[in-house]
């Protein structure tokens, strides 16, 4: 396959590549793989503040933290209505409890939004080099079908010649049976 990364995409494409399209046709005249471990690329660019938002997201949308909090939530009312009835820390309505919790709202929801848009970014570049290994793949299958029609198309001239020498070795047969027909 000596061929220019224009004339790939041309012939494949039907137009002018643009560069993921053009990494891929690269990678295919120099034979080489195009998929990579995203993820590796990714955690090597976070920040300390991009993995703790991620670790608080992934422990707040989880049923253990959701569990856990439920059983805080009924200790503290149980233990300032029942337990602490005269000197209540918190006595109901739970003034302090809802300022905690709307503080750990107020906290919680900006940096969950956080990490859904590096998830989103993370999303957006999986989809990428999905589409480039894809691209990639089917090139190499087209490259697959180009060879085995080549190749097929050898075989099939190479079967008429054949035939056509055959054909004269039977005329020529042909024409000395006639011959020694014909003698008396």
């Amino acid at each position: 396959m000596n061929k220019t990364i224009e004339e790939l995409a041309n012939c494949w494409l039907k137009r002018k590549p643009d560069a993921p399209e053009n990494r891929v046709l690269q990678s295919t005249l120099e034979r080489t793989t195009i998929s990579k471990d995203t993820n590796k690329a990714i955690a090597f660019h976070q920040t300390f503040g991009d993995r703790l938002a991620d670790t608080i997201a992934r422990i707040g949308g989880s049923w253990s933290f959701i569990l856990i909090f439920i059983a805080f939530l009924i200790l503290w009312t149980a233990g300032n209505v029942w337990l602490l009835t005269r000197d209540a820390f918190d006595p109901y309505p739970f003034i302090f409890l809802n300022l905690v919790l709307s503080m750990v709202a107020a906290l919680q929801a900006p940096v969950i939004m956080m990490a859904q848009n590096r998830q989103t970014e993370r999303d957006r570049i999986d989809a990428a080099h999905d589409y480039e290994v894809n691209l990639k793949a089917e090139i190499e299958i087209m490259a697959l079908h180009e060879k085995l029609d080549e190749l097929r198309h050898s075989q099939i001239i190479g079967m008429r010649d054949e035939i056509a020498r055959l054909a004269e070795q039977v005329k020529r047969i042909d024409e000395i049976l006639s011959k020694q027909r014909t003698r008396p």
